[in-house]
């Protein structure tokens, strides 16, 4: 049996509340070509991540000197504009380098914000590490470059100890930027210096329990 000829009272409401115009040819062709036009949008946008890249971030602040380990970054999926040239996308390329500058959480490292292990051996030899010193006087920092051989110091503990020869020869790698903004006067910023891995350790030992200077060759 077919469908009935008799409409029932829905068919008959709802052809009430259809309107007219959506039946005539007319009609259907500019509905269909909306859709044509809805579906040509949609491939032009393509795949949303299509425009994505992983880059290794900081997970918390770090400051400038430090030897980034597996637990200061992680990889991040980000928009390809928000993308920094240079952004690191291995983890394993990251780990073992030392910062050059304060990072902030969250923030894409770069390849100019990282010293490799082979700037450290190139400038001090083998097994060499990389030592970030805080100097006592705030104006040296802003005389010493990088390439300089300076003397590391220790300030004597009172007026009657004499200041103490912790390291020799140690070569200036880098020294951090100025930091922006009102009452900045350079607090935070380090000399960055390359020195046999014994020698750093001394030195690094030192600088948490002492004020350190330099003395330039």
């Amino acid at each position: 049996m077919g469908d009935s000829l008799d409409p029932t009272a829905i068919d008959r409401l709802a052809r009430m509340l259809r309107p007219d115009w959506s039946r005539t040819p007319a009609a259907r062709r500019i509905l269909a070509g909306f859709l044509v036009i809805l579906a040509a949008v949609a491939a032009w946008r393509g795949d949303p991540d299509a425009d994505r890249a992983e880059v290794v971030v900081a997970v918390r602040d770090l400051s400038p000197g430090v030897e980034l380990t597996a637990d200061d970054v992680r990889v991040e999926s980000r928009t390809a504009p928000a993308i920094p040239d240079g952004a690191q996308s291995d983890v394993g390329t990251v780990v073992g380098a030392t910062l050059a500058g304060p990072t902030r959480r969250g923030e894409v490292l770069t390849d100019v914000r990282l010293l490799g292990p082979r700037l450290a051996e190139s400038t001090a030899g083998p097994d060499a590490r990389i030592v970030p010193i805080p100097l006592a006087d705030a104006a040296l920092t802003d005389l010493v470059r990088p390439g300089d051989v300076v003397d590391i110091v220790a300030a004597p503990a009172d007026e009657t100890a004499e200041a103490r020869l912790v390291a020799g020869d140690a070569v200036v790698v880098l020294v951090s930027a100025k930091e922006s903004g009102v009452g900045a006067r350079g607090a935070g910023r380090v000399v960055l210096v390359a020195l046999p891995s014994a020698a750093a350790k001394t030195v690094a030992g030192a600088a948490l329990v002492q004020a350190i200077t330099l003395t330039l060759h």
